[in-house]
């Protein structure tokens, strides 16, 4: 396969582009004849800005194990009302959407609130005043109420425990009432992207004692939730059960359910073809011992978000036939996320490297291999994403996989090439050279259909993203008059991912032995450099555009996608000083972090999906491209912001994203109502952070860590740092401040061969 990188202005072939086979052929004469209905459906899910229209899920208590995930509210209660997105989810499908906990009628008062080890939560609850039939009061907190939940991903099932504690002096009889409500709904129609019903719901039944909910899906799966009792109820009126419990003064009982998941297979002789299931791996993935680096630090602070970090990244580990990946984000995104898995892996590289080599190794086996426009497939491109729900399994959706994703493709080189430089290895390149070369043919040829050197995207597919870079919301990519970029967009940052792919995959081809190819692909990084310097600058703006739009228009906004530019290293120097003053500019920089557009932009709006909010994985590469140009003390300005938010939120959780209100403005970051939390890359993100300011470069080939110009963060004086691992060999060492303020680096030890070279004032 060829690797000659083309010269611009040659063009490539679109090679067969429509040719969909017989059933792609069907499906393509279905749509020609979409209804209204369809087709306001259709652009409600192309321009909607938001990921989910349902309630707030900001306070939500999540739990997750494997494949499957729950969540709730503060006092542990799905509601059985309609629009919110609480609830138990299994494989893209919503089995429950209302579970609530009554007593006497009336509703428990929450105390705390908890979730432990990721796949336990725990909620303190009391009674308020309970009258009883004959006219008896049972004061206020006069019961305790301690509810665990934990999920067990391999059978897949829920088990709760609720313990009630009487605290007064006199026996207490009152009723426990449980009420579920299951709808078996898709992901997609639980995030208000579609209503009409699929497949049919069955009425409740007991069987041998437990409580079915039954829907038999128009895709062939049969999908049931089980709910067993110890004890049995004391009565049950469709799918509310009664319990009658006494429990003696200073005396406690206890109630206990299962709620068991069963998705059976399709039957035989169905026609629709079945993407792959995610399996669940054998044992429990968030009870495994998983090899990481560790810190502490002399900042409570920085260890208990540093600790929550890396608690909702083992709590994400998701696996499809035993290839691990970090899946997007609960509860919209669990799944496999090409360009979310491929950065969330990125940011971990110096904590844990084992899943960047598997997603590295997963998404190859999903690579486009056809021209398909329904799903935006092209040969060579990296997934956007992969659905196993009924929609997808219908073909309602295209996501079995979908491909729209333009920067997946560059990322996944750029995690091979990274996960290269820590491993020491050529392992995985090896493996995957067939995948890598048609990775950088497709960039070459599809992603640049007109062939001016720039990778561009535009949507083939009727339920496709309009936008497919990372702000993938219909509204997302603006110019400054507030208008819409018209396809094909070629983005700022997808350009220095492409820069940053070749010259780490030359690296690769030269240390194989094979120096023609490094030096043409080396040769074809720097053409798009120097393209990309002249093509997207702008002047008035101190700041690259945000993208070219259809015709190679500049979109003339300030936005934080160059920052990203600055992290690749496409960047002139002049250049990247001025971007990189300009986004810590008050329009830009909320106090809390750099926002997405700046708030001087017509269309900013503070709240808006893509449009003025804080991402934390945003600057976390952010913050790598300052470090990378040599501006430390803006690079700290950004870490200092976003660690002091996490600190206020639940858990040192940071969301997937929030408000971009100032900080001057709000003692506190403002939550996005529907982020996910936990989200890949915002818990990549503070980890990320630390190797950047730590100045962790690693080079296994040569058995050597280089630490360039190590900073420690303003609230911190010591940190240590154990078990890197850095090809084969492992260390620990130390940063503290100096009498100078320049931060000292010490060895604690080190298990193999590795040298450790400390830079000052290196690059």
């Amino acid at each position: 396969m060829s690797i000659r990188e083309r010269e611009p202005g040659e063009r490539g072939g679109r090679g067969g582009r429509g040719k969909r086979g017989e059933r792609g052929g069907r499906r393509a004469r279905k749509r020609r004849s979409l209804t209204v209905r369809e087709h306001e459906r259709k652009q409600r899910i192309l321009t909607h800005g938001t990921p989910s229209i349902t309630s707030s899920i900001a306070d939500a208590v999540v739990i997750k194990q494997e494949n499957i995930f729950f969540l709730t509210a503060p006092d542990g209660n799905v509601p059985v009302t309609d629009g919110h997105g609480f609830g138990l989810y299994y494989h893209d499908c919503r089995y429950l959407r209302g579970y609530e906990l009554r007593l006497a009628g009336g509703t428990a008062t929450v105390l705390a609130s908890t979730a432990h080890h990721g796949s336990q939560a725990r909620f303190q609850l009391a009674n308020p005043d309970l009258r009883m039939s004959d006219g008896r009061l049972i004061a206020k907190e006069t019961i305790g109420i301690r509810w665990t939940r934990t999920l067990d991903g391999a059978v897949p099932a829920l088990a709760d425990v609720i313990e009630l504690e009487n605290f007064g002096l006199e026996e207490v009889e009152f009723p426990v009432t449980l009420h579920f409500v299951a709808k078996f709904e898709d992901i997609f129609a639980v995030r208000g992207l579609f209503s009409e019903p699929l497949g049919t719901l069955r009425p409740p039944r007991w069987e041998d004692g437990a409580l079915v909910l039954a829907y038999d899906g128009k895709d062939g799966r049969a999908r049931r939730l089980v709910i067993s009792f110890d004890p049995s109820p004391t009565s049950h009126d469709g799918s509310a059960v009664t319990h009658r419990v006494r429990v003696a003064s200073r005396g406690s009982a206890t109630l206990k359910m299962q709620l068991r998941v069963d998705e059976e297979p399709e039957p035989s002789g169905t026609t629709y073809a079945a993407p792959r299931a995610l399996h669940d791996t054998e044992g429990r993935l968030a009870h495994m011992p998983v090899p990481h680096a560790t810190l502490k630090s002399d900042s409570l602070l920085l260890n208990q978000v540093v600790e929550r970090s890396l608690a909702d990244l083992r709590m994400l580990r998701s696996s499809i036939d035993g290839q691990e990946f970090f899946a997007a984000g609960v509860p919209w995104f669990a799944t496999l996320f090409g360009r979310d898995s491929l950065i969330t892996a990125l940011q971990t590289l110096a904590w844990e490297s084992g899943v960047a080599e598997q997603t590295a190794r997963l998404l190859a086996r999903y690579q486009g291999h056809r021209t398909d426009n329904w799903r935006d497939e092209q040969p060579g491109k990296i997934l956007h994403s992969l659905r196993v729900g009924e929609m997808a399994r219908l073909g309602e959706i295209p996501h079995t996989p979908y491909y729209g994703s333009v920067d997946a493709t560059p990322l996944f080189l750029i995690l091979i090439g990274r996960q290269a430089r820590w491993s020491g290895r050529l392992d995985l390149f090896h493996d995957l050279r067939d995948h890598i070369e048609l990775a950088l043919q497709w960039m070459r040829g599809d992603a640049d259909a007109d062939g001016d050197g720039f990778i561009e995207y535009a949507s083939t597919s009727e339920r496709g993203l309009i936008n497919q870079g990372w702000k993938d919301s219909g509204d997302a990519i603006v110019d400054a008059d507030g208008h819409l970029a018209s396809p094909p967009v070629a983005l700022v940052e997808v350009q220095g991912y492409a820069y940053q792919a070749r010259q780490l995959i030359a690296d690769l081809y030269e240390r194989d032995g094979d120096h023609e190819a490094a030096a043409r692909l080396r040769a074809a990084a720097q053409r798009l450099r120097e393209r990309f310097n002249r093509d997207f600058w702008i002047d008035s703006l101190d700041c690259y555009a945000l993208a070219l739009e259809k015709g190679n228009v500049p979109l003339r906004v300030v936005s934080s996608n160059p920052g990203h530019a600055l992290w690749t290293g496409i960047a002139d120097e002049e250049k990247a000083r001025r971007t990189a003053h300009r986004l810590m500019q008050d329009d830009m920089f909320s106090g809390w972090g750099i926002r997405t557009l700046s708030a001087q932009e017509r269309r900013y709006n503070p709240v808006g999906y893509h449009l003025g909010t804080v991402w934390p994985h945003d600057n976390s590469l952010i913050v790598a491209g300052l470090r990378r140009y040599g501006f430390d003390d803006l690079a700290l300005r950004v870490v200092h912001g976003i660690t002091e938010a996490a600190m206020n939120f639940t858990g040192y959780r940071l969301p997937e994203l929030f408000a971009g209100f100032s900080r001057a403005d709000y003692a506190t970051p403002v939550h996005y109502p529907v982020a996910c939390h936990p989200q890949a890359w915002a818990a990549g993100s503070i980890p990320y952070m630390l190797e950047t300011l730590l100045g962790l470069v690693p080079d296994a080939f040569e058995k050597r860590l280089r630490i360039v110009r190590p900073m420690l963060p303003d609230f911190v004086d010591r940190l240590d740092l154990r078990d890197v691992t850095v090809g084969d060999a492992r260390v620990s060492l130390r940063f503290q401040r100096g009498a100078r303020g320049a931060t000292e680096v010490s060895v604690l030890g080190v298990n193999g061969t590795l040298e450790v070279a400390v830079d000052q004032v290196g690059s």
